[in-house]
């Protein structure tokens, strides 16, 4: 009797090939051990008309104080709601949003609260107004932003400077000429200046748009021929007048 060799190579040759087509997929759907850690963090802070207060390094600073800056980690360690509820803890987060790659980056983009003010009150507060009339800390950094004095307490900071902050804001003009907004002690406001030695009085913040609508046709058609020193006081207290005190 001759012995078929042939069907246990076949079969020898299907069990080699389902091995070797087992140890490829397997291979292949292994990633990468480097995409199993972390080798790149991305930090995204959202900007608006003004710089805010936050950069990239204290962002990564204050996951590193909290133990969740994922640089090196392992990529299945990583738990981005916990990174996310962390920076949302930070009082001039607005949002925070964090996701991670198959290929091992970690991205991070934060919005941040948008100051619109400096409060620096008679009472001693100091504090800053974001755009939604909430009160933000203090802080080391500086910027161009108008600063407010005077009789401001928190209820006026956060009903009445929103309104006028966001119109100086978003004003080309007043967002560069508003140095200081006093408040007197019956909430009228007066305004000073960054260009002439004047100050201008607003009365109570209402009608606040056409008040500044009205001292800019003055400023182009008034101040610019008379000179930017002639007035000491500018009143706009009343609609449809200006009234000037000049210069002694």
């Amino acid at each position: 009797m001759t012995f078929n060799w042939k069907k246990p190579a076949l079969i020898l040759t299907d069990v080699l090939l389902a091995v070797y087509l087992f140890l490829a997929v397997t291979a292949f759907n292994k990633p990468d051990e480097q995409s199993n850690v972390c080798s790149e963090v991305k930090i995204n802070i959202k900007e608006d008309v003004v710089k805010g207060f936050l950069n990239a390094d204290e962002i990564k600073a204050q996951l590193l104080h909290a133990g969740l800056y994922p640089l090196g980690d392992p990529m299945e360690q990583i738990k981005a709601r916990r990174i996310e509820e962390n920076l949302l803890k930070n009082p001039f987060v607005e949002s925070a949003q964090c996701y991670k790659t198959q290929t091992g980056r970690v991205f991070i983009t934060l919005s941040q609260r948008l100051p619109i003010a400096h409060v620096k009150a008679s009472n001693g507060d100091d504090y800053y107004v974001d755009t939604y009339g909430n009160i933000m800390p203090p802080t080391h950094y500086v910027n161009s932003l108008v600063i407010v004095t005077g009789a401001v307490s928190r209820k006026y900071a956060q009903k009445v400077l929103p309104r006028v902050g966001n119109y100086l804001l978003r004003d080309r003009l007043w967002r560069s000429q508003v140095e200081q907004l006093n408040v007197l002690a019956d909430g009228s406001i007066e305004l000073v200046p960054r260009v002439g030695e004047h100050i201008v009085y607003l009365g109570r913040p209402d009608n606040f748009k056409q008040k500044l609508e009205r001292l800019e046709k003055f400023y182009k058609y008034g101040l610019s021929k008379a000179g930017w020193n002639k007035y000491s006081y500018i009143s706009l207290e009343f609609d449809n007048q200006i009234i000037c005190k000049k210069v002694k």
